[in-house]
């Protein structure tokens, strides 16, 4: 029996209405649109609107998702919810989304990679497809980064922001996720994580009052290990699939910084016009930035194409993903 492959065969996406531009940020924290733009390639984030928690983008997204592809929620068996911002440290988010979206039949859990978590619950999800547990799985990515961010350290509030993006994979004979390779080192805790919160630093009154549940990040050491983790791993999966860089039509890279994404695309060699980016209105949405892309891109695609997503995370994180499209893109309102 040959193998099925797991087809991305729907994208869809959420991102609140509020914007969150420089000069807003101007008035926030000593800073300026050039001091950011320059350094981030960002101009604009959104921003969710208090309250409302991850689950309210998730079922945005999965709504549209089966709206597209004329999928009946009660056909859906399995929804995975990559994420570091779920509505809460239990129960699993992904199950919130299935509960408001109607999936009745349908199991699910949350995946925390950081910016990595869309990859690795992509790959997970094929896995289920491919070994014929499951015909329908909802793989969600998103994050609500402003609910964990110090919005006056002016190293991490102008990188950041909110959004989710969701896709469905089911089987296909001809055209889906080829291949995959996803790493981590727990040594990079120190450049890149929330402190409290967790079991080892439950949250009080005294790691509010220091910030301690906000983002921390280490700016150098997180851009060289990100270059060298996102272009080491695209090179590698291109390798081991006998692919040359001029037969891959899109690269997908995180957006985590305009200046990661120039570096990696130069030290692959690839134009940027086939480099996917969103990063100038909608800056780091961790781990919705991949499936946000797609989303974006999804009118310019066509069956066969051949797209290396890549991802670089906090603890750390990384990889890339290697897969051929399904569908004729098209556009949707």
């Amino acid at each position: 029996m040959s193998r099925k492959n797991a087809a991305i065969t729907g994208v869809a996406g959420f991102v609140p209405e509020r914007k969150l531009t420089n000069h807003d940020l101007e008035q926030m924290v000593e800073t300026t649109d050039e001091w950011i733009y320059t350094r981030t390639g960002i101009k604009e984030r959104r921003i969710l609107e208090p309250g409302l928690g991850l689950s309210h983008m998730g079922e945005k997204a999965v709504n549209e998702l089966l709206q597209k592809t004329q999928t009946s929620p009660e056909d859906i068996d399995l929804i995975l919810c990559a994420t570091i911002t779920g509505d809460m440290i239990f129960p699993d988010t992904a199950n919130q989304i299935a509960v408001k979206v109607g999936a009745t039949n349908a199991f699910g859990f949350d995946i925390n990679a950081a910016c990595s978590g869309f990859l690795y619950a992509l790959h997970t999800g094929a896995k289920f497809i491919e070994s014929g547990t499951y015909k329908k799985v909802v793989v969600v990515g998103g994050d609500v980064m402003s609910s964990i961010i110090d919005y006056t350290d002016r190293t991490t509030c102008v990188i950041f922001g909110d959004g989710l993006g969701a896709v469905l994979l089911e089987p296909n004979d001809q055209y889906g996720i080829q291949d995959a390779i996803l790493q981590a080192d727990g040594s990079g805790v120190e450049y890149l994580h929330a402190k409290s919160g967790g079991s080892k630093m439950p949250t009080s009154e005294e790691t509010v009052a220091q910030g301690l549940h906000y983002v921390y990040q280490n700016g150098g050491p997180v851009f060289k290990r990100a270059v060298q983790g996102m272009s080491s791993t695209v090179k590698q999966v291109i390798e081991q699939n006998n692919l040359t860089k001029e037969e891959i039509d899109w690269v997908v890279p995180h957006q985590a910084n305009m200046r990661i994404i120039n570096t990696v695309a130069s030290q692959l060699d690839f134009p940027l016009e086939k480099v996917m980016q969103n990063i100038e209105y909608l800056g780091n949405t961790t781990a919705g930035t991949l499936p946000l892309c797609l989303r974006d891109y999804e009118p310019q695609l066509k069956p066969g194409d051949k797209i290396v997503l890549t991802a670089f995370g906090g603890g750390f994180t990384w990889g890339a993903l290697y897969l051929t499209w399904a569908y004729e893109g098209k556009n949707f309102s």
